[in-house]
């Protein structure tokens, strides 16, 4: 399946085979309710519920902890049993989870249902990219990544705004609304998978004349991460996840209240922003990255999100005044461009070259390098702008990006010009 690379959204729409459309159709629904509760699940814990804020904290560790622990299984699932059976269970454990928070009055109950929200998030990524591979291919699909990536913004953000608006610290009743609503949710996608999309397994046979069964040693974790292309891509996302993601619930808040000393509402706004630049500048990025090779677009990202960085550094110098807000609007803005070049390409870029019948584990070494990520940034941020080394901190992501460029030229050199992305024109035969 073909597509025009400067095709818009009705366009990407009518190129999307029925299956394709009824997943992404979910996306909205589903984030929706995680924008409802992801910036108030901390408030809820302590101020609702009562725990300490240290307690809380914990709590929330939870989630990433549990989701690292099953993401390595989750993938060897999805390749025996597949990625729809895979995405169903932890769709369940989804609902599960936020139906016991709901109702979590002490930290023992909370903290069950952190955890089976955790599964969740461990099942999620290898499941989700691995079932979209068997549907859509080749350049549709590093489309429908960077389309998924920009609704699944457009819900948390939605979400959230609803969220600031109904909650209230006064009245538990609206945290429990507002989380059995997140479950409720999370319903929408498995009526989706159980209904018009119960033909799909997301499973692929391996090739003919491989030796073994779906468990050899030769398909194993250690067994693919010893390809030189697998483990640089992995060194990647981890470094990605190490100063974006990790650092936008950490190390960006913590910098900006303290060291840039914007108001609460301020580093509030530069979320809208950085969902704004998202859902405004998606189609127009993967319509330009489009054919370009992928490991270039991540190493331009790297420039970007540097860039931003040292803008936010900057911020520093000016606090507590109009140019530190702006800065730090700015940088939220830098931030989400560098984003929609990344959601582009690296979920097609690891699909592309992993074994159609290995997609699961693939899957899992890119989530769990990205989990481990989003685990390490916020510590090291908050190790350092304790001790009040703002200089280091940034300097410290910065180098991080640096990195990014050098593990992005690596794989570069170890893939096929395919697997990177570059369309390859016919040969057209005839005599010289």
């Amino acid at each position: 399946m073909t597509s025009s690379p400067r095709s818009g959204a009705l366009e990407f729409w009518s190129e999307l085979p029925n299956d394709g459309r009824w997943l992404l159709s979910t996306v909205i629904v589903q984030f929706f309710g995680r924008g409802l509760t992801l910036p108030f699940t901390i408030i809820y814990l302590h101020e609702v519920r009562g725990f300490s804020l240290g307690l809380s904290g914990t709590l929330m560790g939870l989630i990433a902890v549990v989701g690292l622990l099953v993401t390595g299984p989750a993938g060897a699932l999805v390749d025996r049993y597949g990625a729809r059976r895979v995405m169903l269970t932890g769709l369940f454990f989804a609902v599960a989870g936020y139906a016991v928070l709901a109702f979590a009055t002490v930290p023992a109950v909370a903290a069950l249902g952190l955890a089976l929200f955790g599964v969740q998030l461990g099942v999620g990524w290898p499941s989700v990219n691995a079932l979209v591979a068997t549907v859509v291919d080749g350049e549709l699909r590093q489309r429908y990544y960077g389309v998924n990536f920009a609704l699944l913004n457009l819900g948390v953000g939605v979400g959230g705004v609803v969220g600031g608006l109904v909650v209230d610290v006064d009245r538990p009743e609206t945290f429990v609304m507002a989380f059995l609503v997140n479950a409720a949710t999370f319903v929408v996608p498995v009526v989706v998978l159980m209904g018009p999309l119960r033909h799909l397994h997301g499973r692929v046979d391996r090739p003919a004349g491989d030796a073994d069964g779906g468990g050899s040693a030769a398909e194993g974790y250690l067994s693919i991460l010893r390809r030189p292309e697998v483990l640089w891509l992995s060194g990647l996302g981890l470094l990605a996840a190490f100063v974006g993601y990790g650092q936008m619930e950490g190390g960006f808040p913590a910098f900006a209240r303290l060291v840039a000393e914007v108001s609460t509402r301020t580093i509030g706004f530069a979320f809208v922003v950085n969902t704004v630049v998202i859902v405004a500048l998606q189609f127009w990025v993967m319509n330009r990255v489009g054919g370009r090779r992928r490991t270039r677009v991540l190493a331009v990202m790297a420039v970007v999100w540097a860039t931003a960085w040292l803008l936010l550094g900057g911020a520093g110098l000016v606090p507590g005044g109009t140019a530190a807000v702006v800065i730090v609007l700015v940088f939220h803005a830098f931030f989400g461009l560098g984003e929609t070049l990344m959601q582009s390409v690296l979920p097609s870029l690891t699909n592309d070259m992993a074994p159609a019948h290995l997609r699961g584990r693939y899957n899992a070494i890119s989530s769990g390098a990205f989990q481990a990520g989003t685990i390490a940034g916020p510590v090291v941020a908050g190790l350092l702008l304790e001790r009040g080394w703002a200089g280091g901190f940034i300097g410290v992501v910065v180098a991080g990006c640096l990195g990014i460029i050098a593990m992005a030229v690596a794989v570069g050199r170890r893939v096929t010009p395919e697997v990177d992305g570059v369309r390859q024109e016919p040969v057209e035969s005839g005599s010289a």
